[in-house]
């Protein structure tokens, strides 16, 4: 297990109130949301470094440098959380991230398609709505923040795309029917549309696996 704060205090995704852009204090509680997730992201980056050995040079290097863009996040979040006189661990927050990579931590293969391309990818799809709204709300540094999250996260997901492909060739499965099996196996609850076709298609997505995602949740 990854070392933790003491706080945030961990609840069921239920339990976390719903807050609205509107107030100062909602905007806070929005922004420390994407601080915790850019958190996990760090311990998720580094535990797929620790966990499966003997994997090529070039996948550790991709996974350092995902956690070293996880961190800078983090830091770019939690100094915008205290411009509004808040901190880290202010908010309560749920443990879904790390959930599922303690279900994928006995295959490399599942994890690369779970994690970078399930849990991650969401936030291609939701970060261009947050950041409008940030904007119609005159909100241009929690915006510019957000731009360079997903900016980066397009590339992170891509890294879980290309190691995903490797780990199907190397066991000999093609990759579109072995997607969808773990989509249903383990991300039904967990998947949500609308998808951002586009980033996604950048991110290494093929059309058959966007179908996939289409399917499980119409």
């Amino acid at each position: 297990m990854p070392g933790r704060p003491e706080r945030p205090l961990l609840v069921h995704p239920r339990d976390l109130p719903k807050r609205g852009f509107g107030t100062s204090e909602g905007r806070a509680a929005f922004i420390h949301s994407i601080a915790h997730i850019e958190f996990n992201a760090i311990d998720l980056a580094w535990d797929a470094v620790y966990r499966f050995r003997d994997m090529p040079p070039q996948y550790y290097a991709d996974w350092v440098s995902v956690a070293n863009d996880e961190a800078r996040h983090f830091v770019m979040l939690r100094e915008r959380l205290r411009q509004f006189g808040h901190d880290y661990g202010d908010f309560d927050a749920h443990n879904g991230l790390w959930e599922m990579a303690e279900k994928t931590a006995h295959d490399g293969l599942a994890r690369m398609a779970l994690v970078p391309r399930v849990l991650e990818a969401r936030g291609l799809d939701v970060t261009p709505g947050m950041i409008v709204k940030l904007r119609a709300l005159g909100d241009d540094a929690t915006a510019d923040i957000l731009e360079v999250i997903l900016r980066e996260e397009i590339a992170h997901v891509a890294a879980g795309s290309r190691w995903f492909r490797w780990h199907c060739e190397r066991e000999g499965v093609r990759p579109e029917p072995k997607f969808r099996e773990l989509l249903a196996e383990y991300a039904r609850a967990v998947l949500h549309g609308p998808f951002n076709v586009e980033a996604r298609t950048a991110a290494g997505f093929g059309e058959d696996e966007l179908r996939a995602l289409q399917q499980l949740t119409d």
